[in-house]
């Protein structure tokens, strides 16, 4: 049984070159959205390349969805080795126009899915008896992990928690062999979001000067395959131009 990479947010960037990346390693990639049919185009490549994926419709915000989610691939497809939390929930907006609604709701997306999910998952990590490294659980930051920025408060609060849950998962689970990081990524994405909305910035791709998924989720796969000797918890990208 091949061990399985489950990526929570695969969507057409960042997220989907991440499975393709531990598909193409070996391993059985299981993909999530809240809408199966935008997965297609993602498993159809993956398969046309050689590799094994399953896409599974799940709101990574719900309790049971995310317990019934784990337990369905633990049990049918086989043992979560890998596990890449990559939801965003970038909604911009003023703190005089905020509303409670949309503030929680982000909060939900980026931080409290996170926790779900890596709760899910350390679980049955901890509980493989024998395994010198049980798995690897790694949660996709940003900019706003690490400062709060005018018009990105709800945003910015919700990659500062997430970023405080990987530190404390990290210490308690980095002793019982699981290797729990956060990459915080600096910078704009190569994505149709970014072509569409800010063409000078993407106008910057000729001179490297926005990040390719590709090359991210290379990072992700380095960040799975080091020696516990020699783990990193928190990995910054960003490309060369851009300032910090």
């Amino acid at each position: 049984m091949q061990p399985v990479a489950l990526v929570v947010g695969a969507g057409d960037a960042t997220g989907g070159a991440i499975a393709r990346r531990f598909a193409r390693g070996g391993y059985t990639v299981c993909a999530t959205r809240r809408s199966f049919d935008k997965l297609q185009p993602l498993l159809e490549r993956i398969r046309a390349d050689g590799g094994t994926a399953h896409g599974f419709a799940s709101d990574a915000r719900k309790e049971d969805e995310v317990v019934a989610l784990v337990e369905r691939i633990e049990t049918t497809i086989g043992p979560i080795e890998v596990l890449a939390f990559n939801i965003g929930a970038n909604a911009p907006s003023s703190i005089l126009d905020e509303t409670a609604r949309r503030y929680f709701k982000i909060w939900e997306m980026a931080c409290m899915a996170g926790f779900l999910n890596g709760r899910e998952v350390a679980r049955r990590m901890v509980a493989r008896a024998g395994d010198s490294h049980k798995g690897t659980i790694i949660f996709t930051g940003a900019t706003a992990s690490l400062r709060g920025s005018a018009n990105f408060a709800a945003f910015a609060g919700a990659k500062h928690a997430l970023r405080a849950l990987a530190q404390s998962m990290a210490r308690e689970l980095g002793p019982r062999g699981i290797h729990v990081a956060h990459v915080v990524i600096d910078g704009a994405i190569d994505t149709a979001f970014i072509r569409e909305n800010f063409p000078e910035r993407y106008a910057l791709k000729q001179r490297e000067g926005i990040l390719d998924p590709d090359h991210i989720a290379e990072m992700y796969w380095m960040l799975h395959r080091q020696p516990r000797d020699a783990w990193t918890h928190e990995l910054d990208l960003r490309p060369w131009m851009e300032k910090f």
